[in-house]
């Protein structure tokens, strides 16, 4: 069973252009800033919002297709869309709401009564949403997209409505329900760990575009655009020039060997914080910066360094220290492996 996704929208002057796919047993993160399209993508998906062309398929069975023009009304398409605000019903009870959704009414009230159980809310079945809790509401409104027997299941940032401490132990509740789903599961967010924990598969999405599909790892290692490096937790980013098998940085005045043929197509070159370390002597790619600022941290300190020759507006580059030492110089000299150097369209 696999989601296939194909479709142009505009809005005003938003365009939207998104190809993916969607495999069962394996969630499929669309990741990006906010205002790139993804909510806008699930609801062309859930049928909420019309695409202007285009196609999209779940497990063989065409949901729109504009020159077919199929367009089947968001009942027909057994997609659960879980909401940023959950979307309950607020005139119903928590039984009500689950048990709404239940297409067969014969066995309505033997399943309501299972997922009550299995969401652990049987002792407030009978309040309302506004009674309940954020974790509670979440809880429900699964429960209430499992009743329907979806196909396939949209969460679109599922955890923003959340306090920072129900976060943690929701998202291990999500992962252990969506375990037991044999459908596609695309997941809407803009926080990269988020991501990294729950989805193996990765959809970049820029100014309302979609970049191929990718894993986790391969998205780490080789972003391949400047938008998918930052995403990745990449947060230094400078413009470059190839040069055969280096790049000239002129923002920082510095040339880098890069160990391979540097496509032409580079605009940016990307530099992890953890990717940075004091040079040892005749080390390539060894250059010396005035350090800004050490922020410390509990995993590792962070040293903001702008290299020797910057320009004024130049971006700063990151070094990140997991033994905390202090900095006491005010240069340093560090290099970057030329395999660490991340080449971006």
């Amino acid at each position: 069973m696999a989601l296939s996704v194909d479709i142009r929208k505009e809005l005003g002057s938003f365009r939207l252009d998104v190809r993916f796919e969607a495999e069962q047993g394996t969630p499929l993160a669309l990741l990006g800033a906010s205002g790139c399209g993804k909510s806008v993508t699930l609801r062309c998906i859930a049928g909420i919002l019309k695409p202007d062309e285009g196609r999209i398929t779940l497990d063989g069975t065409v949901l729109y297709d504009s020159a077919a023009r199929i367009d089947l009304p968001p009942q027909r398409r057994r997609v659960g869309y879980l909401f940023q605000q959950y979307a309950l019903f607020p005139n119903m009870t928590v039984r009500q709401n689950i048990a709404a959704a239940v297409p067969n009414r014969q066995e309505r009230s033997v399943q309501t009564a299972e997922l009550l159980r299995r969401f652990r809310l049987d002792e407030v079945a009978s309040q309302r949403p506004w009674q309940l809790s954020g974790g509670q509401q979440q809880r429900c409104a699964l429960a209430r997209i499992l009743a329907s027997a979806p196909r396939a299941i949209l969460l679109d940032e599922p955890f923003s409505a959340l306090d920072g401490y129900l976060q943690d132990q929701l998202e291990v509740e999500l992962a252990q329900t969506l375990e037991q789903f044999s459908g596609p599961v695309v997941w809407v967010s803009h926080d990269r760990g988020e991501v990294f924990r729950n989805c193996p598969q990765v959809c970049v999405m820029d100014r309302g575009t979609s970049q191929p599909v990718t894993s986790l790892e391969a998205l780490f290692r080789s972003p391949g655009t400047e938008a998918a490096a930052r995403l990745s937790g990449c947060q230094t980013c400078v413009r470059a020039v190839p040069d055969r098998d280096n790049v000239f940085l002129p923002e920082w005045g510095l040339t880098l060997f890069c160990g391979r043929s540097v496509p032409p197509e580079t605009r940016n070159v990307g530099i992890r914080a953890q990717h940075v370390h004091p040079a040892a002597p005749g080390e390539k790619n060894a250059f010396t910066c005035v350090v800004v600022r050490q922020i410390r941290d509990e995993a590792a300190d962070m040293i903001l360094l702008r290299p020797e020759g910057s320009t004024p507006q130049a971006p700063l580059l990151r070094m990140e220290l997991s033994d905390h030492r202090q900095i006491t110089e005010n240069r340093i000299t560090v290099a970057v492996a030329p395999e660490d150097l991340l080449l971006l369209r």
